[in-house]
């Protein structure tokens, strides 16, 4: 049998959910899968320390994002590559994605994998690890060895977007944009991050703050699907139209991003949100209105 043919048989096995979520049932029926690989993504090491996932890696937010300047968050591709390879993530693996802290870490690296052209094999634990021990899944502080992964680039059609092609859509009536941000950036009441950029939002804006995705009472827990369905409707995403996401500096708009491609939008993302935007000489609006 020639690679090519390997490779693509390999992936037809590949364990496959519907869309970007799996429940901790899921998970907990399919750990001992070989091509499952679990990954606990957080800022620190030491909620992953203090217990995890049995067969989980770790993977620090440092090393899936660079601190550059505006607009540069994600790496490189090739340096995305190294880390997830080292992690054990091949071709026909599914990664299933948590955090102990915040959905956003983990929204971040099923993004990151979506760069590479690997989401359509990712999905979120929904509920995180607090699901996961709800329903008495078992915890551990072994930490496992990964063999080096075969992950290689596939090609996607592109969805990141810069500040230049915004500002040239900007009326244009098929591109929707929406802000992931609280109340006071979105108005520009914290002073535009403090006095470093200006204030408000980019015009025409919809605010749709990410922590009304999510359950109050679990925030690594999505709504229902026709619950985020009405959300994104109400601020005006249709077929046809093109959708782009951002923030301040693309975590919380990775969330937004990965709630839209699971309901079928054209998603577009803007990670060098207003931390790119705002510190540039680009048309800006504050307070509530949109324009």
């Amino acid at each position: 049998m020639s690679p090519s043919l390997l490779a693509f048989t390999a992936a037809l096995l590949a364990p496959q959910s519907a869309d970007p979520l799996v429940s901790a049932s899921w998970l907990a029926e399919h750990l001992n899968d070989p091509r499952v690989v679990v990954v606990q993504v957080d800022g620190r090491r030491e909620p992953y320390a203090e217990g995890h996932i049995p067969g989980a890696r770790f993977v620090a937010l440092s090393e899936i994002t660079v601190d550059g300047g505006p607009g540069v968050e994600l790496p490189p591709a090739e340096e995305l590559e190294r880390t997830l390879r080292r992690l054990g993530i091949s071709d026909d693996s599914h990664v299933v994605i948590y955090s102990a802290v915040s959905p956003l870490a983990a929204a971040r690296l099923w993004m990151s994998l979506d760069v590479l052209g690997h989401a359509d094999h990712a999905s979120l634990l929904n509920g995180g690890l607090v699901a996961w021990r709800a329903q008495g899944g078992p915890v551990t502080t072994s930490v496992p060895v990964a063999e080096e992964g075969t992950l290689t680039h596939r090609t996607r059609a592109p969805f990141l977007v810069t500040a230049d092609w915004i500002h040239q859509r900007l009326d244009d009536p098929n591109v929707l944009l929406i802000d992931a941000r609280p109340d006071n950036e979105y108005t520009g009441a914290d002073g535009g991050m403090g006095g470093r950029a200006h204030p408000g939002h980019i015009p025409g804006a919809y605010q749709v703050y990410w922590e009304k995705l999510v359950q109050s009472d679990n925030r690594s827990q999505l709504l229902p699907l026709d619950a985020l369905r009405r959300e994104f409707e109400a601020a005006g995403a249709a077929p046809g139209k093109a959708v782009v996401a951002y923030c301040m500096v693309g975590m919380r708009a990775s969330l937004t991003y990965l709630v839209g491609r699971m309901l079928g939008y054209d998603m577009k993302f803007y990670d060098g949100s207003w931390h790119d935007w705002g510190t540039r000489d680009l048309p800006y609006v504050t307070g509530t209105a949109r324009r």
